[in-house]
């Protein structure tokens, strides 16, 4: 549920950050439009730096258990002891579950599929609308033609000088308008509808407004805004902040126009002749002079109120709104409405919840079931860290298998819990070998079983070797030594008085399947066997030597007799 968390996360913040820009907006609506141009636009800065910091900042979570959104697990700690006594529901859905996942997980990440698809659908959708007007744009560039005429020049020259601007901007025609739009940052072009060139006389109110755009980077900003709008599309606030932000832009540079002593009147004039001629029909990402029909009246209105502010916003303004809004953003982003447990806050322990009985187990402490919370003693102060959790979940570790082991051996960590429960060591087989092996540490039955030596293999073992002892057994069971190997070497003769004998007797290859005969000559006698070694038996001197090919020789003396000595009578 990672990604609808996150997605439910991530739409509540942009509500408050969204809210809290229109707010001041609402606030400052007295101040000049480029000092709220400034606020919608870091406003809308916040919402996009909104994803990022949700990620890489710290989580922040200052609300207590009791007032956590999301269920916090209740701690309970004694002086003796460190447990923690966790609710199972809550707790028991944050380990992966190995054994079940097949009936869980499935329903699960189908439901987070779906929510990812459901988002990412109208984000497709809008960026895939911005992108091919952007297209759009360049395309039309590459087919409009140079503007040459001298009244428009003459404007654009005039304009650039009173405002300072240095960069070079393209002014071109392109009979695809209906009237001038403006966009570009590196390379800013201003392109003109023939009708717009037709009328020299709003040369200059036209290229003030336009190249106020380029200047203020209007552009990027528009840009910024839809991109706002396409990854909180389901957040009506940010809607809202966008159609905003574009309104401050063309006041902002209405009042660009108005500051370049055109008259307030005539400009109006002009705004309701291009308002008949604006380019709304055709998709692009640019800004026009032309204003849009529910925005014609306020920019009409602002333009004849000789009373308002027209001034650009100043850098201790700029300063204040990011120092408030950043103010704002961090601390959100970091929020979490999860609450960590008021004590004892790290030590999570793994759960295991069946019906409705709660038993809870820190690595080596359990809770009784049915409700009593009673606590074993605990056998060590460290809390459990997820992966052991998650281990000690997926071999399948109970508390009930836990406390039985505890009988057993007393105290257990963590790690040799998952390495008893996963080599197959459970009480009744500590039980069974203790019988032949009395005292044997549980540490070596893990690792007699995990080289899946039985209890009848350590009985026959024991039966041959009477004082055998268990790091013997796993070590003839790693050698590939068995019962039937003892057996079949003794009746041919050899004897194996200790364990080590078996074990270097079979490391020579094992000759299971040679057996020395009764011989009445003195004469070596040498067998080959089917994979190069070779068996030696030299009755004079009464050894039996094994060579492998490699090299190696093992030698074994037996008694000089005709006949080969009885076996060993068994305890």
């Amino acid at each position: 549920m990672l990604a609808t968390a996150m997605l439910l996360g991530l739409a509540w913040k942009s509500v408050v950050v969204a809210a809290v820009t229109l707010g001041l907006l609402r606030l400052a609506r007295r101040r000049s439009a480029s000092e709220r141009s400034m606020i919608a636009h870091a406003g809308l800065a916040a919402l996009l730096a909104l994803p990022a910091a949700v990620l890489l900042l710290p989580r922040w979570t200052p609300l207590p258990a009791s007032w956590s959104f999301e269920p916090a697990a209740p701690v309970a700690e004694t002086a003796m002891t460190k447990w923690v006594a966790v609710d199972p529901v809550p707790a028991a859905a944050s380990l992966p579950a190995v054994a079940d996942s097949a009936e869980w997980a499935s329903p699960v990440f189908l439901w987070n599929d779906l929510v990812t698809f459901l988002y990412l659908c109208p984000l497709a959708l809008l960026s895939g609308v911005m992108m091919l007007a952007v297209v759009r744009l360049f395309a039309m560039r590459g087919r409009a033609e140079i503007l040459v005429e001298s009244s428009w020049l003459s404007a654009l020259a005039e304009a650039q000088r009173r405002m300072g601007f240095k960069h070079g901007t393209a002014l071109l025609v392109s009979g695809e308008l209906r009237s001038p739009i403006s966009w570009g940052v590196l390379r800013p072009t201003i392109v003109l509808s023939p009708k717009a060139v037709a009328a020299s006389g709003e040369a200059e109110a036209i290229i003030a407004h336009e190249l106020a755009h380029v200047a203020r980077l209007d552009w990027a900003k528009l840009l910024g805004a839809r991109v706002a709008c396409a990854v909180f599309w389901f957040n009506p606030l940010v809607w809202m902040l966008g159609r905003e932000s574009h309104q401050l832009r063309e006041e902002a540079a209405d009042d660009a126009v108005l500051m370049a002593n055109i008259d307030g009147p005539d400009y109006a004039t002009l705004l309701v002749g291009a308002a008949r001629h604006d380019n709304q029909g055709v998709l692009l990402a640019a800004h026009g002079v032309a204003p849009a029909k529910d925005s014609l009246k306020r920019r009409i209105t602002r333009v004849l109120d000789g009373s308002l502010k027209r001034g650009p916003a100043s850098a201790s303004w700029t300063l204040m709104i990011l120092v408030a809004l950043g103010g704002i953003t961090v601390p959100l982003a970091a929020f979490s409405a999860t609450a960590k447990p008021e004590s004892a806050a790290d030590a999570y322990t793994a759960v295991a919840s069946v019906g409705q009985d709660v038993r809870v187990m820190s690595s080596v402490s359990a809770v009784a079931e049915g409700g009593t919370e009673e606590v074993a003693a605990s056998a060590t102060e460290q809390p459990l860290r997820v992966e052991e959790l998650a281990g000690m979940r997926a071999v399948g570790a109970t508390p009930a298998y836990v406390a039985e082991m505890r009988e057993h051996k007393g105290s257990m960590s963590a790690g040799e819990i998952i390495g008893a429960k996963a080599a197959g060591v459970d009480p009744a087989y500590i039980r069974a070998m203790r019988g032949i092996f009395p005292g044997v540490d549980v540490d070596e039955l893990i690792s007699a079983s995990a080289l899946h030596i039985e209890p009848t293999f350590a009985r026959d073992m024991k039966s041959h070797f009477p004082d055998i002892r268990i790091d013997d057994v796993i070590a003839l069971r790693a050698t590939g030594v068995d019962c039937d190997f003892v057996t079949d070497m003794r009746r041919a003769g050899v004897k194996m008085r200790s364990p080590d004998d078996a074990i270097k007797l079979r490391a020579t290859g094992g000759f299971r399947a040679v057996k020395p005969r009764p011989v009445t000559t003195s004469r070596p006698i040498s067998r080959a066997g089917p994979d190069g070694n070779v068996a030696v038996v030299d009755m004079q001197r009464g050894v039996i030597e094994a060579r492998r090919d490699d090299g190696q020789t093992a030698r074994i003396a037996f008694p000089q007799t005709p006949e080969p000595p009885e076996p060993p009578v068994r305890d």
